[in-house]
């Protein structure tokens, strides 16, 4: 009885996924902007992707939808068609970060995005929880 326990605490550790740390403290990027005409240009848009470990086209639909405005992509730069203020894209990256890179358990930044059917996951790489998310239209 002892050793069929013993075995099965064993397995339960081997699924765990392995512990990934994360360097130094998790810092969400400042978002450089600058005005060209009535366009706000996000500069380093494909930098803050690439910190978050996000797709660009996941992030730049959440920022539309929660700034109302359209967007597009072009080369490391995201171009929204109005003008908005850096402080208020800084806020929106900061729900962004909230809802879909912060582990809802461990509050740690390790996480990615599954899909299973129709949900959307956020799964985390450091403590294996899951939580559903909004998902974006």
């Amino acid at each position: 009885m002892i050793m069929d326990y013993e075995h099965m605490l064993n397995e339960a550790y081997e699924k765990l996924p392995k512990q990934k740390t994360c360097e130094g403290r998790f810092e969400i990027p400042i978002v450089e902007t600058m005005l060209q005409g009535n366009q706000t240009i996000v500069k380093n848009f494909q930098t803050i992707a690439q910190a978050l470990r996000r797709e660009p086209k996941h992030l730049l639909k959440f920022l539309t939808k929660e700034l109302a405005t359209p967007a597009s992509i072009d080369g490391g730069r995201a171009m929204f068609q109005t003008k908005i203020s850096q402080k208020m894209i800084q806020t929106k990256l900061e729900s962004y970060v909230k809802e879909y890179i912060i582990c809802r358990e461990c509050k740690r930044p390790d996480t990615k995005l599954e899909r299973e059917g129709r949900i959307e996951f956020l799964k985390c790489e450091a403590c294996g929880a899951r939580s559903s998310v909004k998902q974006l239209k």
